[in-house]
């Protein structure tokens, strides 16, 4: 199986261009014989908790029909970043992961363990969907989440072969990444891929170094700080190979 770790910038709120941009990074995907595609945190919105309430919406709205459509046609799963809205609260407003699987229902994956600066915004899911891809049983966590103990545990308590971290993480964000997990790869035997977007999101700066642990806790591969890219993990031959994008979207904080 190989797995696409995609580390992309968005502008703040455009979801129709981001959109866009997220389908041609599938395409290239597509290309690379991937099987799935996992994008950073929020990453149609952009990482903007103030603007999530006027911009959630549900997973089968027609605007994601082209990431099904993608998914249908080339057999390939997709995890795209979105704030929704929460079910079970009618003002509530998750933020997600909208799963996009070959010719099934679409999934939506809400994160459960939420950061106090997050409270005032969103509301924490329940489930904890995992995706069985050609024999792997392969988990996801969305940022903060991900680098709390609990979190990884439950995936591991329920067979997980593979983690993934979709996040949005600055400076201290990654460093604390890259302590946390590589020991808990060699704790737990088992690799984890992290998808962080790059540019300026809510009062940070995104800093990127998307990166692939192997079960041992070895770094197999990781993008630079600043950069559209790609990393392919093949899980059979154990490798990992990177690619350019596009460059990033120049812009400033302020805009």
């Amino acid at each position: 199986m190989k797995i696409c770790i995609a580390q992309t910038q968005s502008l703040k709120g455009k979801v129709h261009e981001n959109i866009q941009n997220h389908l041609k990074v599938i395409e290239q995907a597509i290309k690379l014989d991937s099987d799935l595609i996992v994008f950073p945190e929020l990453s149609i919105t952009g990482y903007e908790p103030e603007l999530a309430k006027a911009l959630a919406c549900e997973v089968n709205d027609e605007i994601f029909n082209p990431f099904q459509a993608l998914a249908d046609q080339h057999g390939i799963t997709i995890g795209a970043g979105m704030p929704t809205k929460a079910k079970d609260n009618s003002e509530g407003i998750n933020i997600s992961m909208l799963i996009f699987q070959p010719n099934k229902a679409r999934l939506v994956y809400s994160k459960r363990l939420l950061h106090e600066d997050e409270l005032p915004y969103f509301v924490s899911g329940h489930q904890q969907p995992f995706l069985n891809i050609q024999g792997k049983k392969i988990a996801l966590g969305i940022c903060y989440e991900t680098l709390q103990r609990a979190h990884f545990v439950n995936a591991a308590e329920n067979n997980a072969d593979i983690y993934i971290a979709s996040v949005a993480k600055p400076d201290r964000g990654v460093n604390k990444a890259f302590v946390h997990f590589p020991s808990i790869t060699r704790e737990f035997n088992t690799p984890i891929l992290m998808s962080n977007c790059v540019g300026y999101c809510d009062n940070f700066l995104s800093n990127g170094q998307s990166s692939v642990w192997n079960n041992q806790g070895e770094l197999m591969g990781q993008l630079d700080q600043e950069n559209q890219g790609i990393l392919i993990y093949d899980t059979d031959l154990e490798k990992v190979d990177q690619f350019p994008l596009a460059p990033a979207i120049t812009y400033t904080q302020a805009s």
